[in-house]
């Protein structure tokens, strides 16, 4: 059997690399016009928010910090759980969303709550988004606005500080 198959192979060769000519454009259209993405999400849109509080005991961020923000978020659209940390003068919330949410209509939802919530805030600390987004997408022109936010917001403190 597999002689018969070599032979036909040398006798018709040019039939042969036609048929494995169309086998790779065949391959290389199905791959273009794949459904699934080469490189998919494998992490939810999350949002890390951390809360510096000096002074106090982790008991007291957990009463007075990370239980107000855990309390807060309680409610935003896609929200699937909540997990946080509260360390000596730290608070640390991590909140992950639903698969297919944006993450910056993720992040503007936890903005919006914790602007809610600022006043309470012990010693007058602001909660703050983590400097960093986790975005799996790769969109370069994502990448490019979350640069400019940051660096707007960084403008802003440095005239803030340098107006004091």
């Amino acid at each position: 059997m597999l002689r018969a198959i070599i032979e036909f192979s040398l006798r018709f060769r040019g039939i042969v690399i036609a048929l494995a000519c169309l086998a790779v454009l065949y391959e290389l259209y199905a791959t273009e016009h794949a459904s699934l993405g080469v490189f998919p999400e494998f992490a939810p849109p999350q949002v890390t928010i951390q809360t510096e509080t000096p002074g106090l005991s982790p008991e007291q961020v957990e009463t007075l910090v990370t239980q107000r923000i855990e309390n807060a978020l309680i409610g935003t659209a896609g929200l699937e759980s909540i997990r946080s940390s509260s360390i000596q003068g730290l608070s640390v919330v991590t909140v992950t969303f639903a698969d297919g949410t944006e993450i910056y209509q993720a992040r503007q939802m936890v903005g919006e709550r914790l602007l809610e919530i600022a006043s309470q805030m012990p010693l007058a600390e602001k909660a703050k988004l983590a400097d960093y987004v986790i975005d799996n997408s790769g969109d370069r022109a994502a990448t490019a606005e979350q640069v400019r936010r940051v660096f707007a917001a960084l403008m802003s403190e440095l005239e803030a500080r340098s107006a004091v």
